[in-house]
């Protein structure tokens, strides 16, 4: 495998990785490395808040994208997304997306709130699609009203028909029909593939 060269700000953060046993040319070879790097997650988070490039701060998000974070790295990353400058990401697809798909690979009930809470701030555009997405993942009964809330918002609609139909409710079965019609395949597709999980 070919090792990346590491981004401009990094080597303060590969140091101290290094010092907790982990050992990279960069953060995206950590990511790549195929180890379980559990304990380097607190090394990660500590860093998280302290770097200031977005690009760096991008790829230790992404180096956190990973189930082995859960729980250490779920309330920092809840906090980023937050504080990610809307000037600086107008569109809500750069680092606050990443962010949120963070979210996603971490979602657990334990953040519920918070988690729905970033869900519904229209404030956070597209940003919150892989945040919605995880609502998919909830045991709590809230998150199916959740979704039907954002049933129709078109930053994150897809989304919340995708995670509806992984929670099989039954009282999607209207909200779920009325997105047959989508003019997008994969959204008509999700709404179908949820319609045939649930009783007739």
């Amino acid at each position: 495998m070919s090792s990346a060269a590491p981004a401009h700000g990094e080597e303060p953060i590969l140091s101290a990785l290094e010092a907790a046993g982990f050992p990279s040319r960069s953060l995206a070879d950590l990511r790549h490395s195929g180890l379980r790097y559990r304990q380097a997650v607190p090394v990660l988070v500590d860093w998280l808040s302290r770097v200031t490039d977005s690009k760096v701060k991008g790829e230790i998000v992404r180096a956190l994208s990973v189930p082995w974070a859960k729980p250490i790295a779920t309330e920092a990353l809840i906090r980023e997304f937050r504080q990610v400058e809307t000037a600086a990401d107008p569109t809500g697809t750069g680092l606050r997306w990443t962010i949120g798909n963070a979210l996603e690979v971490l979602f657990d009930d334990a953040n519920f709130e918070a988690f729905a809470d970033l869900a519904r701030d229209e404030h956070y555009g597209k940003a919150r699609q892989m945040v919605v997405l995880g609502l998919g993942k909830s045991k709590r009964p809230e998150a199916v009203e959740v979704l039907l809330e954002l049933i129709d918002d078109p930053d994150v609609d897809g989304q919340a028909v995708k995670a509806l139909a992984k929670l099989k409710a039954p009282n999607a079965r209207s909200a779920l029909e009325g997105k047959l019609t989508d003019g997008r395949a994969w959204v008509r597709s999700e709404a179908r593939r949820g319609l045939a999980k649930l009783p007739p």
